[in-house]
């Protein structure tokens, strides 16, 4: 396909005039497409409402419907689901696709570079200013630098190429000062040859939103180099950013959960200590909740687990089998007779999971690959809580409101609901798996053993804690109607260029409403 007659599909794709900007960025998308040369790379830049989304939207659609092959890729599970969502087909995370798992060794695992091959795909990352290429040491997956292990990974295979879209005013990787994935002279390094282009018009919501209208300014401070003093934000002649004394907090936010419901209002805040703070005070103070949990409590999973949908994929296949042979047995016991009264034998669906979609069964295949880091869930039962291996558990029925409201009954793990670390420590880690190790001592072999404890649903118990409120790193890549913004408190001496990534990266979770809590009046304008 030529230059002209992709374009002209994309744009039939698009649905709108595009501005001057989303045209000059489409030139540049079929020039790069269509480019020969095998290293070629594209960084789409756009900021918040920009119509980013709608024109990657418009590029996936338009590559299926011409046949060209293209993955969907994000740095984290809720990004992924995101960016499907706005595409219309699957997406995955890097590290789904990239890394295999070595043999299992205990506690974490490890992943090495997997071998690419697709031939003649774009690879299309969004959120790519989440990628990281710090090189931990002691890192579980490849060589820990994720930008130097996709960029490997992609340019192995046979006429693959690479579209990286993101935000580079977005909080940056953790222990990075700017997104190494959308810099092209970080790209160049590698010997590709990049293409680049910037969306700034805003146009995704009226001019009259005060959450872009704020958000740009933040950005343009970032953009320009100009982080000289904290940013004063206007809320006059705007209907959709308020500033929110703390003590209307609470009728403020029952308010937004009758609105719009407990999973489109989060609460945006800078550590995970003060996410706890809101957490438990909302718990007891907006939904006087007591008990360490309950039935309603909103959850959030705090890493990556595929056991419980695996084991979930085997329940359903042992049940479809199940079902076919009872099918088969009653047409063998009626000689094969296709007689009216047996039609419905013969048209008969089966149930494939206990997972409901407006409480219609779904297809296996529909199921999630795996719960991210990121997901929430809500709590539908607590039917049974254990103390074991120096740790706490309780058995949920969870619903998934990011995937229409699956529901699930999974074992999770308590400890790590209140605790300050992100998730359980890497020596917590270690003596659950011990522990558990222990229960094993009876079979000799120890790659068995090992497998055994993979198996383990306490060793495989979904960690989690309370999804009320969280940290900016945890909302990254997900949006939400109500957001409610917690910067703590300010001085001009705290003023850095991660603080204004943090707060400009915070103003863009919202959709419709952002609350600002507790707003110091030297950053409000006049």
């Amino acid at each position: 396909m030529n230059i002209e007659e992709l374009k002209y599909q994309i744009l039939q794709q698009f649905g709108f005039p595009p501005t001057p900007e989303q045209a000059q960025a489409l030139d540049v998308f079929v020039q790069f497409m269509t480019d020969s040369n095998p290293h070629a790379v594209m960084i789409l830049h756009g900021s918040a409402g920009t119509g980013k989304t709608s024109l990657s939207g418009a590029i996936v659609r338009t590559l299926r419907a011409v046949r060209q092959k293209v993955m969907l890729l994000a740095p984290t599970g809720r990004a992924a689901k995101v960016f499907s969502l706005n595409s219309g087909m699957p997406a995955y995370t890097i590290h789904r696709r990239i890394y295999r798992e070595k043999a299992f060794a205990g506690v974490d695992g490890q992943f090495n570079l997997n071998d690419n091959l697709y031939t003649d795909t774009l690879f299309m990352v969004d959120e790519a200013s989440m990628i990281a290429n710090l090189g931990l040491g002691g890192t579980t997956f490849g060589s820990g630098c994720l930008l130097d292990d996709l960029i490997h990974f992609v340019y192995q295979g046979r006429n693959d190429r690479l579209l990286l879209i993101g935000d580079k005013a977005q909080l940056p990787p953790v222990g990075e000062e700017e997104s190494p994935a959308l810099s092209a002279a970080m790209l160049q390094g590698y010997g590709l040859s990049v293409y680049e282009c910037d969306l700034n018009e805003v146009v995704r919501q009226s001019q009259q939103s005060g959450i872009l209208f704020n958000a740009t300014r933040i950005r343009q401070m970032i953009t320009h180099d100009d982080i000289t003093q904290l940013p004063k934000i206007r809320f006059s002649g705007f209907s959709d950013i308020r500033e929110m004394p703390g003590a209307e907090l609470i009728e403020a936010l029952g308010d937004s959960y009758h609105q719009v419901g407990l999973d489109d209002t989060i609460v945006v805040t800078r550590s995970n200590k003060r996410a706890n703070i809101f957490n438990q005070g909302i718990r007891n103070m907006v939904l006087d909740r007591e008990e360490e949990l309950e039935s309603g409590d909103m959850l959030m999973i705090v890493k990556n687990n595929y056991y419980w949908m695996e084991e979930e994929r085997k329940k359903i296949k042992e049940r479809e089998l199940s079902e076919e042979r009872r099918v088969k047995s009653e047409e063998t016991a009626f000689g094969g007779r296709r007689e009216s009264q047996f039609n419905s034998l013969a048209n008969h669906k089966v149930p494939s999971s206990k997972f409901k979609v407006q409480s219609e069964e779904v297809q296996s295949n529909e199921l999630p690959a795996f719960l991210a880091n990121g997901d929430r869930a809500k709590v539908m039962k607590v039917s049974r809580r254990i103390d074991l291996y120096g740790f706490h558990f309780a058995t949920l029925l969870l619903k998934f409101p990011d995937y229409d409201n699956y529901e699930l009954e999974a074992t999770v793990l308590l400890d790590t609901l209140t605790s300050e670390a992100p998730a359980l420590t890497h020596d917590q880690q270690e003596q659950l798996f011990r522990q558990i190790e222990e229960d094993y001592q009876d079979i000799p072999l120890k790659a068995d053993r090992m497998k055994a404890i993979r198996q383990d649903p306490y060793f495989n118990a979904l960690q989690v804690k309370f999804a009320y409120a969280v940290t900016c790193h945890k909302a990254q890549g997900g949006q939400w109607s109500h957001v409610y913004v917690d910067q703590g408190y300010m001085t001009d001496d705290m003023l850095t260029p991660d603080y204004i990534h943090w707060l400009y990266t915070a103003f863009t979770r919202a959709t419709e409403m952002l609350y600002l809590v507790n707003w110091p009046n030297t950053q409000i304008e006049g």
